[in-house]
């Protein structure tokens, strides 16, 4: 299987080397230049209409969305690594879950804060953006309860639900979220981020 990983460097695309790295997947990685709007050039729409990293193509067929990019690494090769459930379990359906939480239900409300705190200066609210900080306090706590009653995501050991998670929650720190205010979260937090294919992207 060839694999193609377009990507930039801090980007959304992070986590997906992150998530490639952990799971010692082989790949061509062809960096993108976000900056210089390279996303936009022609070839590049040919496989990813959106303009955005992280984007794969997959024996040339292409693959884009992070949330679908990381379920379909954790199916592909994750099971076999013991870093993702297997299909028909109940650790699958809370690892899908999970992840479609960090990037649906917390992402669209971090999206919101960037926007109203740190778009362009029309946009910007300072009421709005407390606003957003104050629900995803009230997303912070669920998942809080949630790392109250076992140390991962998924229970006992580490998961790519895991980084998944993690890596949005940690997005959302630079932005203010007040991870600190949850202890379950912030020591989760540190060890997802000690682990070395958090590290392969800086």
């Amino acid at each position: 299987m060839s694999i193609v990983f377009y990507w930039y460097p801090q980007s959304s695309a992070s986590p997906i080397a992150a998530a490639l790295a952990e799971l010692q997947v082989p790949h061509e990685r062809v960096k993108v230049d976000i900056r210089a709007g390279e996303q936009h050039r022609p070839e590049f729409l040919a496989i990813n209409p959106n303009g955005k990293v992280p984007t794969l193509t997959v024996d040339g067929a292409p693959l884009f969305e992070g949330l679908a990019i990381q379920l379909w690494l954790g199916e592909q090769w994750g099971v076999e690594r013991g870093l993702w459930p297997a299909a028909g379990t109940p650790q699958r359906l809370a690892a899908m879950s999970w992840s479609a939480w960090a990037y649906v239900s917390y992402g669209a409300v971090l999206w919101r804060l960037f926007h109203v705190g740190y778009g362009e200066e029309g946009q910007r609210d300072p009421s709005q953006a407390e606003r957003a900080l104050a629900d995803l306090d009230v997303l912070l706590a669920v998942l809080d309860g949630h790392l109250a009653r076992q140390p991962w995501i998924l229970g006992a050991e580490y998961s790519l639900a895991d980084l998944v998670v993690g890596s949005v929650i940690g997005y959302s720190t630079m932005l203010g979220a007040r991870v600190a205010a949850h202890p379950k979260v912030q020591a989760w937090l540190g060890k997802v981020q000690a682990r070395p294919a958090m590290q392969i992207d800086r």
